[in-house]
């Protein structure tokens, strides 16, 4: 970040307002359109990183911007105590697409929230004794005290120990260690169909299939984690859709409104009668404003085809990518793709530092391993941009220089 952004940005010499919870930010982005953004210093930037699978629809997308406007200028909160008119329309519009209008949703702030809402559901449902949630290691759920407890990423969980119990943590796409994990205890089993930030690693659809079986058995709970992978950022509406699954509680964030915050989930009919009034609440979960962008985003999804849209420039990306030197293999299905790279390409460099790199050269992706790239672009990227990004990561890989 240059001396005028610091600036901007609010640090005077060594002290800055804000925490250091994120470090140092390198840019301030002052403007955003379709896939490009603008730092302070007017320097462009193409964003296939999205907010982390956020911005699907790009920067400054019209329609959703048109709605924010409206809305804000009637009517932006009145809590949950009183409805507003687009509370049950996207209500709707999410549980079409995830289950041809069946099920029930409760509105979230985010990801995490999500988490919780479900965990806590899920406890409510099965009852004092079947509190056990198994979740994968790898995986990431969030950041609150249970959705950390939930993440299978030890490393994240020392510096808050000790976490809420009642959490077990399996080998990733291994159903036999699952399946040796289950206990009386066990109500719930919460899985992502891509773990996004564990590296872009998609289940196997044997395993979500199994995994289905498994609770059906037992009568445990299948929370799907659609926080990054919803909304067509696989290529089908939901990732859980590619095992042709029906889970049984879904978490939902990023997507659903092309960057206001926003979070829900939804479950079953009969999962969903569990809560009732005074069990969870959230004072802005659900406001006229936030839902009001989140109506618009869905409705632009659908009138495009989003799944089929995210299907044919994931194919495209896929194909640039694979054309590059460097690359060992991709993972990762339509627009969330995993770069996995050549030690000869890292040249002694980490994924971060590439991405990094990648960065000062004008393109935003993430490091997402010491040895991956994670890309997830815009669903309205154009062949010319992939081509702009292809070539820039190409150019940073042959540089074999240390950011």
């Amino acid at each position: 970040m240059t001396t005028e952004q610091a600036a901007a940005w609010g640090a005077t010499g060594d002290h800055s307002p804000l925490m250091n919870n994120y470090g140092s930010p390198p840019r301030l982005f002052v403007k955003g359109a379709g896939a490009e953004l603008w730092d302070a210093d007017g320097n462009r930037h193409l964003d296939f990183l999205c907010g982390l699978a956020v911005t699907s629809l790009g920067h400054a997308d019209p329609d959703v911007a048109a709605a924010i406007a409206a809305q804000a200028g009637t009517l932006t909160h009145t809590s949950n105590l009183f409805a507003n008119e687009h509370q049950a329309p996207v209500a709707e519009r999410v549980s079409e697409l995830i289950d041809a209008g069946s099920g029930q949703v409760l509105f979230q702030n985010s990801g995490a929230e999500a988490v919780e809402a479900a965990i806590k559901l899920a406890r409510k449902y099965q009852g004092r004794g079947r509190h056990v949630v198994i979740s994968a290691m790898r995986s990431f759920h969030g950041r609150t005290l249970a959705a950390l407890a939930a993440t299978g990423q030890p490393e994240k969980h020392e510096p808050f120990q000790p976490l809420p119990e009642g959490f077990h943590h399996v080998a990733w796409n291994d159903l036999d260690e699952l399946e040796r994990a289950l206990s009386p205890e066990v109500g719930a089993i919460l899985l992502e169909p891509v773990q996004g930030e564990g590296g872009v690693n998609p289940a196997d659809v044997s395993y979500l299939q199994g995994v289905r079986r498994i609770c059906d058995e037992r009568g445990i709970l299948l929370i799907m984690d659609e926080i990054q992978t919803g909304f067509a950022r696989t290529g089908e509406w939901f990732g859980f859709q590619h095992a042709e699954i029906r889970p049984d509680i879904v978490t939902l964030a990023k997507g659903i409104a092309n960057g206001m915050p926003v979070g829900a989930i939804w479950a079953r009919d009969d999962v969903a009668a569990a809560f009732v009034p005074g069990d969870h609440g959230s004072t802005f979960a659900g406001q006229a404003l936030a839902l009001a962008a989140a109506r618009a985003t869905l409705d632009r999804y659908v009138a495009m085809d989003a799944p089929a849209v995210v299907r044919e420039r994931g194919a495209a990306l896929r194909a640039g990518l694979s054309a590059m030197d460097g690359v060992d293999h991709i993972r990762g299905a339509g627009l969330l793709l995993g770069v996995e790279l050549t030690p000869d390409a890292l040249a002694g460099r980490t994924g971060p530092e590439i991405a990094r790199a990648c960065l000062d050269a004008g393109l935003i992706i993430n490091g997402i391993t010491p040895t991956a790239l994670r890309l997830a672009p815009p669903f309205i990227i154009t062949d010319e941009q992939i081509a702009e990004a292809v070539s820039i990561i190409a150019g940073v890989l042959e540089a074999k220089e240390v950011a």
